[in-house]
């Protein structure tokens, strides 16, 4: 039997008991900082969203018009994630509606432009995945852009009255205290793209090896992930530090 034949092959019971010890662990080791709770939420949603996603797509992927609905329901709950984790008390509507921009607006022209080029095929197959690893991405970097100025600010807030009584406008204060530390949203991002094939195989090229693709194939098609990545973190950093500062987000 073929190495997709075995790995097919060990998606069973043992994999299933795997799963719900290694989530044990992680639930114990984080009682001490916390975060059991949290950890354990996190592990059955996942379980049901998984379950779920298998069945959504399993309708929607044949249908491009389907596709591209699931996309934006894709983009609106990462909108509202980023939303809670910068500002919880906060998370209302116009502020879902903000955090679309940096999370959103990026993927959604990148994919559009790739697809209209015929570079990524106008599939839901290669639509749905590619726009969730960007929205992922996007999502993760608005959220610690935006706590990371919040926490600036809050920190050194005396340090915005200072440039306030300097003469500068109140966007331009708050920018110049919150976004070079905001800019460390973008740490997790490069150093994925510098540790990749060295340290890390990322799930893109495993699953098109998997899949039976050539491993050139799979390499040229991770590069593209990772960059598209680092393109749409940039742009998703860049407007969320611009939206604390205007004190829109």
């Amino acid at each position: 039997m073929n190495g997709i034949g075995d790995a097919v092959v060990r998606i069973g019971p043992v994999l299933a008991v795997a799963i719900v010890v290694l989530a044990v662990v992680a639930v114990l080791v984080n009682r001490r900082s916390g975060l059991a709770t949290d950890t354990l939420v996190a592990t059955l949603r996942a379980v049901v969203q998984l379950a779920a996603l298998a069945g959504v797509l399993a309708v929607v992927v044949p249908h491009l018009w389907a596709s591209a609905l699931f996309v934006v329901v894709m983009a609106v709950a990462a909108a509202w994630t980023s939303a809670r984790r910068i500002r919880p008390r906060h998370a209302g509507f116009p502020a879902i509606m903000r955090c679309l921009g940096p999370v959103a607006a990026p993927t959604i022209v990148i994919v559009v432009v790739l697809a209209l080029i015929g570079v990524l095929p106008a599939r839901g197959i290669a639509i749905i995945p590619t726009a969730g690893i960007l929205l992922g991405g996007a999502m993760v970097t608005t959220s610690l852009a935006g706590r990371r100025a919040h926490d600036e600010l809050n920190t050194r807030h005396g340090e915005v009255e200072a440039a306030l009584s300097l003469g500068l406008l109140p966007r331009d204060a708050r920018l110049e205290i919150c976004a070079a530390a905001s800019a460390s949203a973008l740490i997790p991002g490069l150093d994925q793209t510098r540790a990749v094939g060295l340290v890390t195989i990322p799930g893109a090229f495993v699953g098109m090896v998997l899949g039976g693709a050539s491993v050139w194939a799979a390499a040229a098609m991770q590069l593209f992930v990772l960059i598209a990545l680092l393109a749409v973190s940039s742009i998703a950093m860049l407007v969320t530090v611009e939206l604390v500062a205007r004190e829109e987000l």
